[in-house]
């Protein structure tokens, strides 16, 4: 009986597993159901709201958004269906595999852990009975032994036939298990597609036929776009291969300096410490008058600067190339950028130049940058001996040192203003190098310029303060810094009208234009009442010294404004012994005319101070006159005096010997009287007595 029950129980523990292992794949069919009715009816409930979508890209199309509200509704139909094949997979197949696996094995196990105990019941009670003794016994202990054999006995029995059965019943509960959850399972299945069948009309099918030859048709089209799209692909990468260079020949792609719109990315410069700065990345555009500024992820751009009427000029990094230094209309405000190549660079200074000129605002702005910078180009007056004035301006373009800075030249218009009757050769003379670097005094002096105490290349206050010696212009009332950028200087035959600035500021930008070169030194001007000083921003070193009386002539440009000259009239130059007139240019940040008010203040201030020093040098000499007639007046009455006093002291000299001399008579008479009665001893007494 014992082996008989271990094979029924070791085929209920095979029924068990199988059934465990069948309860989660069914269990897992229920759950894919159950996500599956989810999911139709998350797929539904999107469609439905496809209208109130806002696309980027996509505009109003009421063909896809009436046909995706019909694949909605027919897709909540399906969902709907899905939800009662749910319902009845719950209800058909889940239900009575669960009930067989909760009820019926659980309780094949309850019983054969009973079984088990009352068995080892029985076999202790047994085993206590077969341990009375043969002797005489205690009828006590030997009943209470016998009713608990006899107990135990019962109990094991009636726990066997009922565990027995249990176990006899399993293997018809085993086939129903097994075979009522996959009747329930086919009957929802058939029930699920009867109520598709029913909802998938032919009209269904029609528009599915549709959709299906629609889709068709956009594929098509599709994969003739990607076609054109491969070969455009391939036809740039052909034409772009050379500037996939970081810096392509200039030669055959050049820089386009008509632009008034330019975006690119750029190295912009921290600072981060006195001497230390970092370089970071961002992308720079143009819009209207304003730079602006967007880094990576953002979403719109930040202002860095208003462009209008700034000034923009390359620099030299240490660590850089391609840098460029922006600054603003009132010089509060600068920033440096690195471009990626030298085109880059170039287009960005053109560009930039052309906004701060407010090109952008009038209607055809590319056009007129354009016409601005042919007129530059053409600049140079037709001469016969121009080609040898041009021949003669390579040595001093060549000769610029490589750490001077740069800057655009803002351009002069197309219709400049008429000479006067002066002729071009009465006006600038002939073969005249035109010089585009300040030349430091330290090196070189300027031509005509003498040294004076202001190029000696120490450091210069702006303000007029020292700590050490006295500075020569601490007397100065006037003291006005502004800053300037050399564009050039050049011999020039007259300095007696401003038309003489003007063709000199048109042979220099013309010059530059020609030349490509945009290389200036920015500088301080210091306008005082004794000079003009060029200062080194950055050593506050005195670069050039222009005494206030040589300035002979100043003027601004008469339509841009940011330029300015004067005219330096200095002795010696090319040819000794006679006196040169120089013109030198400078471009500000729009401040021409306050600049030549502010020479002309000074000049004012300066004639008014020379006229009071000469008035006072008159007033001296008269004084000095006037102090030598007094004094020699006071001088004649001192002889006049001394002359009465040595009269007075002569005659009263003569007065007191001619008493003495009487005196001495009436002595000498006395004595010889006295002489004579005293005798020869009173004679000898008084002589002792003397």
């Amino acid at each position: 009986t014992r082996s008989l029950l271990g094979v029924f129980e070791e085929d209920a523990a095979a029924i068990s597993n199988y059934i465990n292992q069948l309860f989660q794949a069914m269990h897992r069919i229920y759950d894919a159901q159950n996500e599956l009715s989810a999911a139709t009816h998350l797929t539904s409930k999107l469609l439905k709201e496809y209208e109130k979508q806002r696309f980027p890209l996509g505009g109003d199309d009421e063909v896809m958004t009436s046909t995706l509200q019909q694949f909605a509704k027919v897709i909540d139909e399906l969902s709907s269906c899905h939800a009662v094949l749910s319902t009845q997979l719950a209800d058909a197949m889940m239900f009575p595999i669960t009930q067989f696996k909760e009820r019926d094995l659980k309780e094949i196990l309850t019983l054969k852990e009973v079984f088990q105990i009352a068995s080892n019941d029985h076999d202790a009670a047994i085993t206590r009975y077969s341990r009375l003794s043969k002797r005489r016994e205690n009828e006590k202990i030997k009943a209470e032994v016998t009713e608990d054999v006899y107990t135990s006995r019962k109990k094991q029995h009636q726990t066997m036939m009922h565990y027995f059965c249990a176990l006899n019943t399993l293997q018809y509960k085993k086939k129903i298990s097994l075979l009522e959850p996959l009747l329930g399972y086919m009957q929802a299945q058939i029930s699920f597609f009867k109520m598709g069948s029913e909802n998938l009309t032919e009209q269904l099918e029609e528009f599915l036929t549709n959709i299906g030859t629609s889709v068709q048709n956009v594929r098509r089209e599709m994969d003739c776009e990607v076609e054109n799209m491969q070969q455009t692909i391939e036809d740039l990468e052909v034409a772009s291969d050379p500037l996939y260079l970081p810096d392509p020949d200039p030669t055959k792609f050049p820089a386009h300096r008509n632009l008034t719109r330019k975006a690119g990315y750029l190295n912009a410069r921290n600072k981060t410490g006195l001497v230390s700065s970092s370089w970071e990345r961002q992308f720079y555009f143009t819009q209207g008058g304003n730079l602006m500024s967007q880094a990576r992820g953002d979403v719109a751009g930040g202002l860095v600067m208003d462009i209008d009427n700034c000034s923009v000029m390359a620099v030299d990094c240490e660590d850089r190339r391609y840098c460029f230094q922006i600054t603003s209309f009132d010089g509060k405000k600068s920033s440096i950028l690195q471009a990626e190549s030298k085109k880059d660079y170039e287009e960005w200074i053109c560009t930039i130049n052309n906004i701060s000129k407010q090109i952008y605002l009038s209607e055809n702005p590319e056009e007129i940058a354009a016409r601005v910078n042919q007129s530059a180009l053409e600049a140079v007056t037709p001469s016969p001996s121009f080609q040898q004035r041009h021949e003669s301006m390579r040595p001093a373009v060549q000769s610029r040192p490589p750490a001077a800075r740069t800057s655009s030249t803002g351009s002069l218009g197309s219709d400049s203003a008429p000479l006067s009757a002066l002729s071009l050769d009465s006006l600038v003379a002939p073969d005249t190098p035109i010089q585009f670097d300040i030349i430091s005094p330290v090196s070189e002096d300027l031509p005509g310029q003498a040294k004076s105490s202001g190029q000696s290349g120490r450091r210069t206050n702006p303000f007029g303060e020292s700590g050490g010696s006295k500075p020569e212009t601490e007397d100065s009332i006037l003291h006005q810094l502004f800053i300037v950028r050399f564009l050039g200087s050049m011999e020039v035959k007259s300095d007696e009208s401003p038309d003489v600035v003007y063709e000199t500021m048109r042979q220099i930008l013309a010059a530059r234009a020609i030349h490509n070169v945009f290389r200036m030194t920015e500088s301080h001007l210091l306008v005082t009442c004794d000079c003009l000083k060029l200062i080194d921003p950055q050593t506050q070193v005195t670069r050039l010294r222009f005494p206030l009386p040589n300035v002979v002539l100043y003027a601004t440009h008469q339509e841009n404004k940011r330029l300015f000259g004067f005219v330096l009239r200095t002795s010696g130059g090319r040819v000794e012994s006679r006196q040169t007139s120089i013109c030198y240019i400078f471009e500000s940040n729009n401040e021409g005319e306050k600049i030549c008010d502010s020479v002309g203040l000074a000049k004012q201030i300066a004639f008014h101070a020379e006229l009071d020093r000469k008035a006072s040098e008159k007033q001296k000499e008269i004084d000095r006159v006037k102090e030598k007639q007094q004094k020699e007046l006071n001088k004649q009455k001192q002889i006049e005096k001394d002359l009465e006093e040595q009269s007075r002291l002569i005659a009263a000299s003569s007065r007191s010997n001619q008493s003495s001399t009487e005196g001495q008579f009436v002595v000498l008479s006395s004595s010889q009287s006295e002489d004579s009665d005293l005798g020869e001893d009173g004679k000898k007494k008084r002589e002792s007595e003397a």
